[in-house]
């Protein structure tokens, strides 16, 4: 009986949140709770959520102070010479700029949020691609992939929803896979140059000007500016404030006539950051730039846990970069909704996960899934695990996959000897095709600015994307980390 309650209540839940019939957040509460009744232990809900909220309160001070951190820094502009950098090496050879789009995009994942990153990226690119006349699915296919790869960091989403549902640490999951998840970047990289290539053979190599004189169009609707800016974070994300967002969008306009005829346009005229937003903070991007790196350096060291690195990272970046009061709590209230939402669904996950394992739901299930499962699969669950993380990270949200179907696999890989880390770990390889999921809000923001058809992204970059995560699934397994 504890079987199909289980099950029906994971299905309630996906069912509700995939029809949008209740948020993440209240789906993850109120359905738990309704089915605790349903199993006759309603009088110890208190007690589950309770065991639940200490055990994820780590989790939820990582993340909150990790878009803190992120979004101060992008506010103080730490990425804009890296953004310039990136549209001066593209100049106009189609190979270098899907190359330096896979770049952007990857880059800029780093504060955790698709949504910023698709607007931050397509601002600074799409004005080379129309110019250019190269095709926009390999803009938008390019930049979902290698933001999903890097949607696995700890305060992105996914790892810390694992870490979440299993209760592991999220440095555990996320430090070993490293060395797969930079074979998957590389990946993209490279399937970026052959992509590049490809629209090379298409369109040629030009210099600036000689696309301008081909086709003159106007390009007053380049980019909508802040548009998607409150769309929401990524399903796996973390979340980011729009205020980088609208300064993201702001500086995305075309190239002045007088710039037009140099190779310099592309980093002068097309601007990806906003260069004259107020939070600029120039005479101390090196002290923003080591403090990064020290912070990068120290999580990868386990010097602290990352929930205290984030926290002293965060509160030392605003004292730092605005030491008026005011101007430090108008930082943080311009990511107070992304941080509240975020937050809130690592809390609420408590009931879900609190229930689900309290009631022995979860149990029962993974006893049940290990019946079905031929003896000779059992030992290979990690396998198992990360090719499942493919179709059902991307048919359903990481809500659903995470809090809903994980727990389950993982209680099952243990009964064949398979550690729970292992079972975390593959979960996250199929984040780049996740990111393209249309359950996935930032994927919207993505194609709506660089003006692509969802179904044309979708034809375009599914097969790409699998390839993607079945390479970092197999280095996981060569490196002996699945």
């Amino acid at each position: 009986m504890l079987t199909i309650l289980g099950f029906a209540m994971i299905a309630t839940f996906l069912v509700l949140i995939m029809m949008k019939k209740m948020s993440p957040i209240a789906a993850l509460v109120l359905i738990p709770a309704l089915f605790c009744v349903f199993v006759g232990k309603g009088a110890h809900l208190g007690d589950y959520v309770i065991d639940g909220v200490s055990s994820l309160a780590p989790t939820a001070a990582m993340l909150m102070f990790a878009i803190v951190y992120f979004g101060v820094m992008i506010d103080v502009g730490l990425f804009d010479p890296i953004v310039r950098a990136i549209l001066k090496f593209c100049k106009a050879d189609p190979m270098r700029v899907v190359v330096g789009t896979a770049l952007l995009a990857a880059i800029v994942s780093l504060d955790g949020d698709g949504s910023t990153t698709f607007m931050i990226t397509v601002s600074a690119m799409y004005p080379l691609y129309k110019r250019l006349k190269m095709s926009l699915v390999v803009m938008t296919g390019v930049a979902a992939m290698a933001n999903g790869v890097m949607n696995t960091l700890p305060w992105g989403g996914p790892t810390a929803r694992a870490a979440t549902a299993l209760k592991v640490d999220a440095t555990d999951i996320f430090v070993p896979m490293i060395p797969a998840l930079a074979v998957g970047l590389v990946a993209v990289v490279v399937l970026a140059y052959v992509l590049g290539l490809r629209e090379r053979r298409r369109v040629g190599t030009l210099t600036l000007d000689e696309a301008l004189v081909r086709e003159p169009e106007p390009e007053t609707e380049t980019v909508l500016v802040g548009a998607g800016a409150g769309a929401g974070a990524v399903s796996g994300g973390s979340g980011a404030r729009s205020g980088a967002a609208r300064g993201a969008a702001g500086g995305s306009g075309e190239a002045a006539d007088g710039d037009a005829g140099t190779d310099g346009a592309s980093d002068d005229g097309f601007q990806g950051l906003d260069p004259n937003r107020p939070t600029l903070r120039p005479k101390l991007y090196w002290f923003n730039a080591l403090l990064t790196v020290a912070l990068l350096t120290a999580m990868i060291m386990e010097l602290l846990p990352i929930p205290v690195l984030f926290l002293l990272g965060a509160a030392l970046a605003l004292t730092v970069n605005f030491p008026h009061i005011p101007d430090q709590k108008a930082r943080i209230a311009a990511h107070a909704d992304n941080v509240l939402n975020v937050s809130g669904m690592v809390f609420a996950a408590a009931v879900f996960t609190g229930v689900l394992t309290g009631t022995g739901m979860v149990d029962h299930m993974a006893k049940w899934l290990v019946d079905t499962i031929p003896d000779g699969m059992g030992p290979q669950m990690g396998l198992v695990t990360g090719l499942l993380s493919l179709p059902l990270t991307y048919f359903m949200s990481n809500d659903g996959f995470y809090f809903g179907v994980l727990p389950v696999l993982a209680e099952a890989g243990q009964a064949h000897g398979v550690s729970t880390l292992e079972i975390a770990r593959a979960s996250i390889v199929g984040q780049p095709l996740h990111m393209s999921s249309p359950l996935v809000p930032a994927v919207y923001v993505l194609v709506g600015m660089a003006k692509v058809e969802f179904g044309d992204h979708t034809r375009f970059v599914v097969k790409w994307a699998v390839l993607t995560s079945l390479v970092i699934l197999a280095a996981g397994i060569l490196f002996g980390i699945i």
